[in-house]
């Protein structure tokens, strides 16, 4: 028994075989597919004709015969097709939105406002959300702020908790973070809460809009005046010194028609721009997707137009953010009152 030696178990031939065999570097077979041919009966072989070595027409690559013949080519100006149709998905490919170039920067004008020393006008586009037409449940609002070549400037982004928004709805406090085409924020604008149930003449319970550019540093406010049957705001500096005047239509919120809110000078008696809501047909009488216009002089102070631009959204939230649960209600019925909605 001591001489014997040891040896391990044999394996089956097979395995044995697929040990030592490399693996197949071919791909896999390609997964069956339904095919509405049906074969027939096989027919008797035929030679293979002269020209055809290998059983290949000629032009085509021949394995048993690499050099035989050239490699197919396809004619000019015709790409081969990567993907085979219905098959394989294509990638997915977002269509790049259009920005409008960055000027450059400017002495004496805050940073990310370049934009508007080029413009006397620009598009409030907001979107619309059908979660709100649903559910009722009201969700930040965000706006694409365009020029009049289509090309995106800003986008605007409200900031604020569902808990504030869904009780308060119109008159929630709110902040909107205004971004450039890198994302960075470059102003800001605050809404504080003000309680309405005390006397409609109060100072405390005027609405009002500050606007931050940079953020943390202000250069304006927007502030409310009370008025019987239209709306009326101040656009004041940082020292809160009134500025200019915005007047608005006895309806705000007329059927069928734009409304205008006029920009004028401290005495009334010069233009100075316009904030004009336009009516969007069925868009507008059915959901907040609202499309304002804001036109200005091209060489108006740069601080001023970008506080034109924010009593534009102090107007939207008073006078065309209307909750869900009303939407059918008051659908028809202009408002003339600072506290509608």
């Amino acid at each position: 028994m001591s001489g014997v030696v040891p040896t391990a178990p044999e394996q089956p031939t097979d395995e044995t075989e697929n040990q030592i065999k490399s693996p197949d570097p071919r791909p896999d077979a390609p997964p069956d597919y339904n095919s509405h041919f049906i074969p027939g009966p096989p027919g008797p072989a035929l030679p293979v004709p002269p020209g055809y070595p290998g059983g290949l027409p000629l032009g085509y690559y021949s394995p048993q015969q690499p050099c035989a013949f050239p490699s197919y080519q396809l004619p000019a100006g015709i790409h081969p097709i990567q993907y085979q149709p219905g098959k394989y998905h294509m990638p997915h490919q977002p269509v790049p939105i259009p920005w409008m170039p960055g000027p450059a920067l400017l002495p004496n004008c805050p940073p990310g406002l370049e934009y508007l020393t080029q413009l006397d006008s620009i598009h409030v586009l907001q979107h619309f959300e059908p979660l709100e037409m649903m559910t009722s449940f009201e969700t930040n609002n965000r706006y694409d702020i365009k020029n009049s070549l289509d090309q995106m400037v800003y986008i605007v982004t409200e900031d604020t908790d569902d808990f504030t928004r869904n009780a308060y709805r119109t008159l929630r406090p709110f902040v909107l973070r205004v971004t450039d085409c890198m994302g960075r924020e470059i102003m800001t604008m605050q809404r504080p809460f003000r309680c309405t149930c005390c006397c409609l003449c109060c100072p405390s319970a005027r609405q009002e809009l500050e606007v931050q550019c940079p953020p943390g540093v202000t250069i304006g406010f927007v502030a409310e005046h009370w008025n019987l049957c239209r709306a009326v705001y101040s656009i004041q500096n940082e020292k809160k010194d009134n500025v200019l005047r915005v007047r608005g239509p006895c309806s705000t919120y007329g059927c069928g028609s734009d409304s205008v809110f006029e920009v004028k000078s401290l005495d009334g008696m010069s233009s100075i721009g316009s904030i004009i809501r336009k009516w969007n047909g069925l868009l507008s009488a059915m959901g907040d997707a609202d499309h304002f216009e804001i036109h200005f002089p091209l060489d108006l102070d740069v601080k001023m137009k970008a506080m034109i631009f924010g009593a534009c959204f102090l107007i939207d939230f008073m006078y065309f953010e209307r909750s869900p649960h009303s939407i059918h209600q008051d659908r028809w019925t202009p408002k003339i009152s600072n506290y509608g909605s």
